[in-house]
């Protein structure tokens, strides 16, 4: 089921202020202060407009792919699966503990509230300080979030972003008045000395306090959930930015001014209490209500932006799922309501986890600065690609500049906390071992499934991969240039159409036969290609072993797949020679034997043999997604066990196969398992009711490839159009290495 676009502008841009505004700058303006001195104000502006370039870039991308996924989504676009992971998994990382400190932020502010509160109505207040009692106020929001946010698309609404918003105009208001009252060149006379530890403080805040600025890149993670998104995702996050700052400078300048002591130090007196700067500076030009109106504050924002961060990491899962870089399940979506439960759900047990293990959480809250810095710096570099390889001429320098400025905060942040670093080195640990041995089979599927059917995908990845069709007959022709205009890449992918001619007899008259014969097999593939509107490429070249020539030509020209058709793949010699051929390409190869003229658009029921490994899995997927992509099939995965195998035994298998057929499958399809001695004549009986039959050639020894006897038995005992197909031997296998799903070949 497909997300509900239920998120106006309102909607979305509530969602960036509440993760933005708030929870930073109450946590770190004592830091920053401390660091910087009154420069802090700087510090924060300079971050605003790195912010600001990188919602350029956010918007430049999320106008081109309005779907959910945010910044793995785009690194898809642009990359690989492999980058796209580790793109993924540190940015949901990155939420994950944004959402941690968050929730230790709501049960510090509000324990804290309740150790002054209490005493004043008559009640003790010393279990308040506890550090179980502590976690389990973090645990209490978190559970109630998801289980909101699991329930509804919604859940949790946006009260608590609309409280904390009128909480930050009333300190703003008071210090305001605080000036129009009181000594305004005294106030101001605060400000001085401006930058106490000179431009290098400020560039220290900055790196400090960047994650303050964070919050607005979750539109583009719910960007599948927005109406109208091409509009409205900017619109959201440059609305959510301006709102941001428009009450960062004018309360830090209060806080500078009307809430620095009266000494008139607010370096020092940061560098005192730095978390409870905030609530002490607000005591002291608005009294005891000033210190609540933090408080509530404080407790709004952090609930906003954990639930605005769980709402963000939640649909990173959720792409993520989607394409198989983390387990199907997670991209569950109930039915009544569209919301991802279940990303939700392992979100919140993440969040609740850290929360209940850690205690300290400073490293991964500068992990998780750091973490978005170099993400951010990951969206200039993927709006430069995208524009570059969609021919948009726009200048690159102002994403170029955004980049540069991301990546050196990040490294000073990696210096100045080389915690953070190591943070980040475990969990990519972590990541890389489970993509290897766990999610890459079926992420490599999928997306050469999605690469096989979106025509802009290979383009946007800067790929342009070739088709090799030798064509030794004419009436051949067509059938090769049908298969070949539905195999290649939509898009950007190339055909190149290619007759080998021995070499010239000594007799002219030969030559000329020859000539002809090539100009005639040429022609007639041209004008095949224009039927199927294929701007193919042509070529013919002279030697001796066509076969030979034909994996000359396939790595010169370094193809990615070679199309072979063969009308008689069980006359005398063919099998060896063919055999010969897979054993020299470092291709994927496909094999066609159909009669002449045949075309796909026929194949309306295709079954698919399973003889039990992954071999093929990855050339099968991108072959039966081309298929889906020219019309609606009908596919059915069959496989045959021991008519004596036990129900369990064949119960297994049947969940393996139908595992494997959710892999590589693009449309409606089916998986029979079907017991008998006799597995040969099983498929050529269902062989005979299928009009296409897809079969993977055999392997035996460091990669070496073999037709196989059933490829055989079908091709002669059934008139039944035939694909085989050989895929590229890989380090892995050489090694007699696989790295895959379960495998049901014990059977």
């Amino acid at each position: 089921m497909t997300e509900r676009r239920h998120l106006g502008l309102f909607g979305a841009t509530a969602l960036g202020v509440g993760a933005i505004v708030g929870g930073g700058i109450l946590a770190l303006a004592g830091v920053a202060f401390a660091t910087a001195g009154p420069g802090a104000i700087i510090a924060f502006t300079l971050n605003g407009g790195i912010a600001l370039l990188t919602a350029l870039s956010f918007a430049d991308l999320a106008r081109r792919f309005p779907e959910s996924g945010g910044l793995y989504l785009y690194a898809k676009k642009v990359t690989s699966i492999e980058v796209a992971f580790v793109v993924g998994w540190v940015v949901w990382f990155a939420s994950i503990v944004a959402g941690v400190l968050y929730a230790l932020g709501f049960s510090a502010f509000a324990t804290e509230g309740l150790s002054r509160g209490l005493p004043l109505l008559g009640a003790g207040a010393e279990w308040t300080r506890s550090p179980l009692v502590r976690v389990g106020i973090a645990l209490a929001a978190v559970g109630l979030y998801g289980a909101s946010l699991a329930r509804r698309v919604g859940g949790g609404g946006n009260g608590a972003t609309i409280g904390k918003v009128i909480v930050f105009a009333v300190l703003v208001a008071g210090g305001a008045a605080a000036w129009l009252l009181g000594d305004a060149a005294e106030l101001a006379g605060r400000l001085s000395p401006f930058l106490v530890a000179g431009p290098l403080g400020v560039v220290q805040a900055m790196g400090y306090t960047f994650i303050a600025l964070q919050g607005f890149d979750l539109i583009a993670a719910v960007g599948g959930e927005v109406r109208d998104p091409e509009r409205t995702i900017p619109r959201a996050m440059y609305l959510s930015l301006g709102i941001a700052l428009a009450i960062y400078i004018p309360f830090l300048v209060i806080l500078a001014t009307a809430g620095a002591p009266a000494d008139g130090s607010i370096t020092r007196a940061a560098a005192a209490n730095p978390e409870g700067f905030v609530a002490e500076a607000a005591e002291r030009y608005l009294g005891a209500t000033g210190y609540w109106l933090v408080i509530g504050a404080g407790v709004l924002s952090m609930l906003s932006a954990l639930r605005a961060n769980m709402v963000g990491a939640s649909r990173v899962a959720l792409a993520m799922a989607r394409d198989r870089t983390l387990p199907r399940r997670v991209a569950r979506v109930r039915d009544a309501t569209g919301s991802p439960a279940v990303a939700v759900a392992l979100t919140a047990v993440m969040i609740a986890g850290i929360c209940a293990v850690i205690a300290d959480v400073s490293a991964a809250g500068a992990a998780s600065s750091l973490i978005f810095l170099i993400s951010f710096a990951m969206v200039h570099a993927a709006s430069i690609l995208a524009n570059r390889r969609l021919g948009v001429t726009r200048s690159p320098l102002l994403p170029l500049f955004g980049m540069a400025l991301c990546l050196s905060l990040a490294v000073f942040q990696a210096v100045v906390v080389p915690a953070a670093g190591g943070v980040i080195g475990w969990w990519l640990l972590i990541g890389a071992i489970l993509y290897l041995t766990v999610f890459a089979p079926g992420a490599r599927l999928a997306d050469a499934s999605a690469e096989a059917q979106d025509p802009d995908l290979a383009r946007l990845r800067g790929r342009s991969p070739l088709v090799l069709v030798p064509i030794a007959n004419p009436a051949s022709a067509a059938s090769l240039v049908d298969v070949a205009a539905t195999l290649r890449t939509p898009g950007t992918g190339r055909v190149l159409l290619l007759s080998v001619v021995r070499p010239p007899l000594s007799d002219e008259d030969g030559r000329e036969a020859l000539l002809a014969d090539a100009r005639e097999v040429l022609g007639e593939s041209l004008e095949r290609s224009l039927e199927r509107s294929l701007v193919a490429e042509t070529l013919f070249t002279i030697a001796p072993d066509a076969w030979r020539e034909i994996a000359r030509v396939a790595e010169e020209h370094g193809c990615e797949t070679v199309l072979v058709g063969l009308p008689d793949i069980t006359a005398p010699g063919i099998e060896r020679k063919l055999e010969g051929l897979l054993s020299e390409l470092a291709i994927d190869a496909v094999i066609l034997r159909a009669p002449h003229r045949w075309r796909v658009a026929g194949a309306k029921r295709i079954l698919v043999p399973i003889g039990g490994r992954r071999d093929q899995s990855h050339l099968r997927a991108r072959l039966l997604a081309s298929l889906a992509r020219v019309g609606e099939r009908s596919v059915t995965f069959f496989h045959t066990v021991p008519a004596a195998s036990p129900a369990e035994t064949r119960h297994r298998i049947e969940r393996d196969l139908a595992a494997l057929a959710r892999d590589e499958a693009a449309g409606p399809h089916e998986v029979v398992v079907e017991p008998t001695d006799d597995p040969r004549s099983a498929i050529v009986r269902r062989a005979a009711g299928a009009d296409l039959v897809v079969m993977g050639t055999e392997r035996r020894g460091r990669g070496r490839p073999r037709i196989g006897d059933m490829p055989l038995a079908i091709a002669r005992e059934t008139g039944v159009p035939l694909l085989m197909i050989s895929r590229r031997p890989t380090r892995a296998l050489e090694l007699g290495l696989e790295i895959s799903s379960p495998s049901f070949l014990s059977s």
